[in-house]
């Protein structure tokens, strides 16, 4: 079941570009509450799960995930769409997650470096502001994430929060 959620998540994205990407965009949807249950441990480019990454390798090994490396520069970028034979698999699954995809297509405009600091932030969200500031500025430093970034992740953060909460209230009113 946890896999098809994975497939279910990057099936509304459609096609994500980048392994780091993908990571923090369940870190993200299941911060936002989505029942992802990969645990995430704090890594060189924030929230990092290893379970993910073996999910999407046996994914990618049963066929239902597509895989594309491709030479970009001086490093390798992977670019990641279900298959066909994902999408016939996922047919099976009734899999009711709401608002899922509006949050996953939203996040996945956004560029890894911002998901990377509103994933960073989540991970702290326990700690005041200003703690979680001086996180990012410590932690991230080689990022230069500036006041004004901060203030944008929080921003964002929120935004998704209320297109998940302020739905939810809208149907409850209907």
């Amino acid at each position: 079941m946890e896999h098809a959620k994975i497939m279910k998540a990057l099936a509304m994205a459609g096609e994500i570009v980048g392994r780091k990407k993908l990571q923090k965009m369940i870190y993200i949807a299941k911060k936002m509450s989505f029942p992802f249950y990969e645990k995430f441990g704090f890594h060189f480019y924030g929230p990092y799960s290893e379970e993910l990454t073996l999910r999407i390798e046996e994914l990618c090994n049963l066929g239902f995930l597509n895989e594309m490396k491709e030479k970009r520069g001086g490093y390798f970028q992977y670019r990641y769409t279900l298959t066909e034979a994902g999408e016939e698999f996922l047919s099976h699954y009734d899999i009711e997650m709401p608002h899922l995809q509006e949050c996953m297509q939203d996040m996945n405009k956004q560029n890894s470096r911002f998901l990377e600091l509103v994933s960073t932030i989540l991970y702290f969200e326990n700690l005041s502001k200003d703690e979680v500031k001086e996180k990012v500025f410590s932690l991230k430093s080689k990022q230069r994430y500036t006041e004004e970034e901060i203030e944008q992740a929080y921003a964002y953060i929120e935004n998704l929060r209320n297109k998940i909460t302020g739905n939810k209230n809208q149907e409850a009113v209907s």
